[in-house]
């Protein structure tokens, strides 16, 4: 039997999150292409029609939340596959910087374009 590694230790904060992010995913991501793939159809998909969405409160939440769950999932998911594969040392601290810089970078520009959007800013 193949020896079975994960850098997540099992039931911790990282393990926990990841899990419940993609469980938050898959929900988010089937309302979404709902939503824009069969209620409205990708030829009447607009910035202006998406601009009214963002103005939704319901819709601005579930749409930042989405955000936030996609970049937490996707950094730590990157970073866990890295470590897995034996990155460790120096290397394993700059991943860790640059992945997290990108994540906060994106967070904090998906979540600025979602609020003028939405007219709050």
């Amino acid at each position: 039997m193949a020896e079975r590694y994960s850098s997540f230790t099992p039931g911790g904060t990282g393990w926990l999150l990841q899990r419940v992010t993609a469980a938050f995913l898959v929900v988010t991501l089937a309302f979404h292409f709902f939503l824009l793939h069969f209620v409205n159809h990708a030829y009447e998909i607009t910035f202006a029609g998406t601009q009214m969405r963002m103005e939704n409160v319901g819709y601005l939440i579930t749409m930042v939340l989405f955000l936030w769950a996609a970049a937490f999932h996707g950094v730590n998911g990157v970073y866990n596959a890295l470590v897995n594969q034996g990155l460790s040392g120096t290397p394993k601290r700059i991943v860790l910087a640059v992945l997290s810089l990108a994540g906060l970078a994106l967070v904090a520009q998906g979540t600025y374009v979602a609020l003028v959007m939405n007219g709050m800013i």
